[in-house]
C-alpha cells in the first residue's frame, strides 16, 4: 500500500517534477503535453500544501514560522515563472528554453530548501500518525485541485495576480 505520510507524499511530488523537467529539456519529447501535467501538479501540489500541510506546521514550536512564510513567497516566485513559460507560444524556441530554465531554477530552490527545513523538522516534530493524517488531506487536495485544471494559464494568470495584490 502506498505510503500516505505526508513528507513522503511530498518527496514523490519533488520527484516527479523533477522527471518532468527532463522531458521539458528534451527536444524531441512532448513538451506541451509535459508542461500541461507539469503545471496542473505544480499548482495542484503547492495550493494542497498552502491549505493543509503548512497551516498544520505552524502549530508546532519546533517548525519555523518563517521557513513557512519563505515557502509560501517561493511558490509565487515558482507560480510567475509558471506563467512565463505557459505564455511562450513555441516550445522549440530559445525563448522557450530561457523561460524553462527560470521555472527550473525557481522550483529546485524551493524543494531543496522545503526538503532541507520543513520536511525534516516535520520529520522529527510531527508524530508519524499526524504525517498520514496531513498526508490525506494533503492527497484530497491535491486531487481537487487536479481536477480543475488547476495549471491552465488563466487559472495561473489569477494565483500570480492574486498574489501582487
Amino acid at each position: 500500500m502506498p505510503s500516505t505520510d505526508v513528507v513522503e507524499l511530498i518527496l514523490r511530488d519533488h520527484r516527479r517534477m523533477e522527471e518532468l523537467f527532463r522531458t521539458l529539456r528534451n527536444v524531441e519529447a512532448d513538451r506541451a503535453a509535459a508542461l500541461t501535467e507539469f503545471a496542473d501538479l505544480l499548482i495542484a501540489h503547492a495550493s494542497a500544501e498552502e491549505d493543509e500541510v503548512y497551516p498544520a506546521l505552524r502549530r508546532y514550536k519546533n517548525v519555523e514560522g518563517e521557513d513557512v512564510d519563505h515557502s509560501v513567497h517561493e511558490h509565487h516566485e515558482a507560480n510567475e515563472a509558471l506563467l512565463a513559460l505557459l505564455e511562450v507560444e513555441d516550445t522549440a524556441s530559445d525563448e522557450w528554453d530561457d523561460k524553462l530554465e527560470e521555472l527550473v531554477t525557481a522550483v529546485n530552490h524551493h524543494a531543496d530548501e522545503e526538503e532541507r527545513t520543513l520536511l525534516n523538522d516535520a520529520r522529527e516534530n510531527v508524530a508519524d500518525d499526524r504525517r498520514r493524517e496531513l498526508g490525506q488531506k494533503f492527497q484530497e487536495a491535491r486531487s481537487r485541485y487536479l481536477e480543475t485544471g488547476c495549471g491552465s494559464v488563466e487559472n495561473v494568470r489569477k494565483l500570480v495576480a492574486a498574489a501582487d495584490d
